[in-house]
């Protein structure tokens, strides 16, 4: 691509997104910090793609996803999984009508825009599976009929990784679904002592204004469609998940701990996030800082590791840790 070509889409990237700003300063009213969160949750509603969000209680998951869907002019739905909850109670159901004998479909809460699933590791398999046709197909089975979702159908989960009880572990087909998986940890000091001035009283609600509609998020996935990414950077991208699945081929010696690499789904997505990474930075360019920045939230949950790399206290950030390090960067 051309010096001029990539300054005139530089110029585009900046102008459409010029949103993002305000945005953020709507979210702030209310969340303090959780920048990083913020951003990812952006990175998802710009490519399309559902995530994952793992944290101890009290880290403002649930209140920063429905802050963001506030500042949207679209659906929003909070639904919170239980062990009793049945596939009905969220794609919807059909009901019989003895005057005609027909059925009419009652449509449950899937259908809307952007679902906030909180502690989705609480719902047993049926209600998973259920989901996971939604998030996946962008359709929806009652009896036998489908119905198709609207175009902006985002999932923003939510688990919680301390309390196993009553629990049920996601498969790894579902995880697979979710663009990424992000880790929360606790504000520093400065946060937290800004928490408690903002948020130590009785019954206060701050309101937020809708900033951005629909129309406008799908404009920008159009651009973002359109951010040069140099073919040097692509064969970093594949390079990186390549590596996953066959770490000697690129001398690193952490084969024994990996039960199962990347899937191509991965490649995709990193590809995509990288584009959604530099039109948040203002640019019509991806760098390998972009790559970089989203790798491990893309990889996290892809990188399947075995009992080996378990007894010696390793995580699948750890062994993507260092696939970044000896990766050369272009």
């Amino acid at each position: 691509m051309r010096h001029d070509d990539i300054q005139a889409l530089n110029e585009r990237v900046r102008s459409e997104g010029i949103y993002l700003e305000r945005l953020r300063d709507e979210i702030s009213k209310v969340i303090v910090g959780q920048r990083y969160v913020i951003e990812r949750l952006l990175i998802g509603i710009l490519t399309d793609g559902h995530i994952l969000i793992e944290g101890v209680p009290g880290l403002a998951k649930t209140l920063t996803i429905s802050t963001l869907a506030k500042t949207i002019q679209a659906k929003f739905q909070r639904i919170q999984f239980t062990p009793d909850l049945l596939p009905a109670d969220i794609v919807g159901t059909q009901i019989y009508n003895p005057k005609d004998g027909t059925f009419s479909v009652k449509e449950g809460p899937i259908f809307s825009n952007i679902i906030l699933a909180d502690e989705i590791n609480r719902a047993p398999a049926k209600v998973q599976s259920a989901l996971l046709e939604a998030m996946q197909e962008r359709q929806v089975t009652l009896g036998s009929s489908t119905k198709k979702l609207d175009t902006l159908f985002l999932v923003f989960a939510t688990q919680n990784p301390i309390e196993q009880e009553g629990t049920y572990p996601l498969p790894e087909a579902q995880v697979d679904r979710f663009l990424m998986k992000l880790k929360i940890t606790y504000p520093n000091k400065a946060e937290e002592k800004e928490i408690l001035k903002r948020m130590a009283v009785v019954d206060k609600e701050t309101e937020v204004t809708p900033i951005v509609t629909p129309d406008v998020i799908l404009k920008s996935r159009q651009i973002i469609n359109e951010i040069y990414l140099d073919e040097k950077l692509e064969n970093y991208i594949v390079d990186i998940v390549m590596a996953t699945r066959d770490p000697k081929q690129y001398n690193l010696d952490i084969a024994s701990f990996i039960e199962y690499g990347a899937s191509p789904r991965a490649t995709i997505s990193l590809a995509l996030a990288s584009k959604a990474h530099a039109f948040l930075n203002g640019r019509g360019y991806v760098t390998p800082h972009d790559v970089k920045s989203v790798g491990m939230d893309i990889l996290r949950h892809r990188v399947i590791i075995t009992y080996e790399a378990e007894a010696e206290d390793l995580t699948s950030e750890h062994i993507i840790e260092k696939i970044f390090n000896v990766i050369e960067v272009p």
